[in-house]
C-alpha cells in the first residue's frame, strides 16, 4: 500500500521522523532523476519568472546566500543554514545585515564567485544595476534595502532603511538565488550560469529541460545524482499515466490532487505520495480600474456569493483549507482563526443568506433576473486554474452574472495580468515565504508589480510596515491578522480557497522532503539519491 501523509498537526513531527531515518540511509552515486514538468516556461531566468514551473527545475542550478534546509519539512527563521554565506550578523540598529562569504566557489563557467555578484544581483532586483531585468517579479521584496556594499571579494553588508528581521527569511527562498555578474540577464532567460550542483545543459520549449551534476561543485560529495531530466506534458492525466507506469521517478511537486492520489495507489501501491498544505491560494484578481468591477457593491456581491466549501469539496475531496491572505492554522503561523473569518464577507456558513444579500447588490448597480452582467474569466491553461474557473462561473449564475471562460497559455498567463487585460483573473498565489513581508509587500503593497489587482490602500501600506519592524512575534501576529481582515473585507484579492496537494514518487527516490508551508524552496535536490 503507498504511503500517503496527511499533515494536519504538526511540520515538527515530520521533521523529526526525517532526521531519525535520513541517517540509517547509505546514498549511493549516479543516474538521472526523471520527472515530468508540467507546462512549458517562459524562460530559465529564475529572477524574471514568477511561477513554480520554473523554480523546480532552476534551483538545483544555483546557490543562494542563505537557504532553508532541505530536510526541514517546515520553513522557519529556525531552519535557514548558511549556503555561499558562512555565516551572517546584525548591526545593533537592526538596520545592516553582514555576510561572510564562503571563498574558493566558481561559477559552471569557471570563473570565481565574489561579493561582487551578491552586489550585482541585488542591484538588479532594486533597479540600480547597470543591466535591467526584463520582468522584476520579487521587486517588491526588498522595497526596504537601501543598497548593498562589499569589503573585499568575501564580505557583503546589506544596508536597510529601517529594521526588518524577517528579510533574511525571503533570502532562504527558491527564489533568492544569486546570479553571476558576468553573464547579462538575457543569457540568464534561456543558458543559466550558476554554482549549484548541477549545470544547466538545455531547454526545449514544449519537450524538455536536462540538466547534469556539476562535478566542481563547492560541496564535496555532492550532489549525487548525475543528472535530472523534466520531461513538459502539459495533459495532466497524460503525465500520471506515465508515472504509474515507472517512466518518471517523481511527479511535478504539489501538482497531484486528492482523486488523483487515489487513482495512484490503485495502479502503483508501491509510489509514495505526501498531502501537503502547499501555501498556494486560489484566489480571484479584480479590475478594479475598470468597470463593472470599479463598483465596490459588486465586488462585495462576488464576496458574498463564493461558496469556499464547495471549491473544497469538489477539488479536493474535502482536502484543503478556508483562509484569508496568509495560510491559516494550524499549518500556518500567522493565519486567521475561524472564529475571525466567520466575521468576514462571504465566509459565513450560511451560503444562501450571503447569495440573497449579493443580489440585493447586485440589483441596487442596475441588474437582475431580467438583466445579467456579462463577464471574461481569464484563468492560466493547465487544470490548477482552470478547473476552479469552472466552479466561479457556475457559482456567478447565482447572483445575475453570466462569465464566459477565458484560458491563457502559461507564456502569456503573467504579461496579460500585470497589464492587467482582463476582467476577473482566476489566479493561483504560491506564497514562497511563510512571512508576512512577502505576501503583504508582494501582493497588497501599493505599487508592487505582483499587485496585479492594482490595490492601494496607504493606511494598509502603514500597517504593513509596522508589523515588519515588529520583533516581537505575538504583536506582530496580532497586527497581521488586523491586515488580513482589512484586505478581505476590501476584496482586494478575495482569497478562495489554500489547497492541499501531493507529490508522489517511485521507491528508489530518496533523501526528498517536501514542505509543508511552501512549494518553492525544497529543489536544491543536492542530497536526492537514487537506490537502484
Amino acid at each position: 500500500m503507498g504511503l500517503f501523509r496527511f499533515f494536519r498537526k504538526s511540520a515538527m513531527a515530520s521533521l523529526a521522523i526525517a532526521s531519525l531515518v535520513a541517517p540509517a540511509m547509505a546514498q549511493k552515486q549516479g543516474g538521472v532523476l526523471r520527472m515530468y514538468h508540467r507546462d512549458s516556461p517562459a524562460s530559465m531566468s529564475i529572477l524574471e519568472e514568477a511561477t513554480i514551473s520554473v523554480v523546480v527545475p532552476m534551483m538545483p542550478v544555483f546557490n543562494n546566500l542563505v537557504v532553508y534546509d532541505q530536510h526541514a519539512a517546515q520553513n522557519s527563521l529556525k531552519t535557514i543554514v548558511p549556503e555561499l554565506a558562512d555565516s551572517w550578523s546584525w548591526s545593533g540598529d537592526g538596520k545592516d545585515l553582514t555576510f561572510k562569504l564562503h571563498q574558493g566557489v566558481k561559477w559552471h563557467d569557471g570563473k570565481p564567485f565574489t561579493s561582487a555578484d551578491v552586489k550585482c544581483t541585488w542591484d538588479l532586483q532594486t533597479g540600480k544595476g547597470a543591466q535591467k531585468l526584463r520582468l522584476n517579479p520579487r521587486k517588491s521584496w526588498y522595497e526596504n534595502l537601501d543598497s548593498v556594499t562589499v569589503n573585499g571579494d568575501y564580505e557583503a553588508t546589506f544596508h536597510l532603511k529601517r529594521p526588518q528581521p524577517g528579510i533574511v527569511a525571503l533570502l532562504a527562498s527558491g527564489y533568492s538565488p544569486v546570479y553571476p555578474c558576468h553573464v547579462p540577464p538575457a543569457q540568464m532567460r534561456q543558458h543559466p550560469i550558476g554554482t549549484g550542483p548541477f549545470k544547466f545543459v538545455e531547454f526545449k520549449p514544449n519537450e524538455s529541460i536536462k540538466l547534469a551534476r556539476n562535478p566542481d561543485y563547492w560541496r564535496p560529495n555532492r550532489p549525487y545524482l548525475d543528472g535530472i531530466e523534466y520531461t513538459i506534458i502539459s495533459n495532466r492525466s497524460t503525465a500520471i499515466l506515465a508515472f504509474v507506469a515507472g517512466k518518471f521517478d517523481v511527479t511535478f511537486p504539489t501538482e497531484v490532487t486528492v482523486p488523483l492520489m487515489k487513482d495512484i495507489a490503485g495502479q502503483a501501491p508501491n509510489a509514495h505520495c505526501e498531502l501537503v498544505p502547499t501555501n498556494i491560494s486560489t484566489n480571484v484578481l479584480l479590475n478594479r480600474d475598470k468597470p463593472p468591477f470599479d463598483n465596490p457593491d459588486i465586488r462585495r456581491a462576488m464576496m458574498l456569493t463564493m461558496d469556499r466549501k464547495q471549491f473544497v469539496d469538489i477539488l479536493g475531496e474535502g482536502k484543503g483549507d478556508i483562509g484569508g491572505a496568509m495560510l491559516p492554522p494550524p499549518a500556518g503561523v500567522w493565519g486567521l482563526t475561524p472564529d475571525q473569518l466567520a466575521q468576514l464577507p462571504g465566509y459565513s456558513a450560511d451560503v444562501e443568506k450571503n447569495r440573497a444579500d449579493a443580489r440585493a447588490l447586485m440589483q441596487k448597480a442596475g441588474y437582475g433576473p431580467d438583466k445579467h452582467l456579462a463577464i471574461k474569466v481569464s484563468a492560466r491553461n493547465i487544470a490548477v486554474y482552470r478547473d476552479p474557473a469552472v466552479i466561479l462561473i457556475d457559482q456567478l449564475k447565482s447572483i445575475f452574472i453570466d462569465a464566459e471562460l477565458d484560458p491563457v497559455e502559461t507564456a502569456n498567463w503573467f504579461p496579460k495580468i500585470t497589464r492587467k487585460d482582463y476582467q476577473i483573473g482566476l489566479n493561483l498565489t504560491g506564497s514562497a515565504v511563510d512571512d508576512p513581508d512577502q505576501q503583504f509587500y508582494e501582493n497588497y503593497a501599493c505599487g508592487s508589480e505582483r499587485n496585479y489587482s492594482a490595490y492601494c490602500n496607504k493606511e494598509i501600506d502603514q500597517l504593513i510596515d509596522q508589523q515588519s519592524m515588529e520583533s516581537d512575534q505575538d504583536k506582530r501576529k496580532k497586527l497581521v491578522q488586523e491586515i488580513d481582515a482589512r484586505l478581505q473585507q476590501d476584496a482586494a484579492r478575495p482569497i478562495i480557497l489554500h489547497t492541499d496537494a501531493a507529490t508522489c514518487w517511485q521507491p528508489q527516490v530518496k533523501g526528498l522532503t517536501l514542505m509543508v508551508n511552501s512549494s518553492y524552496n525544497g529543489w536544491r535536490m543536492e542530497d536526492v539519491w537514487l537506490d537502484k
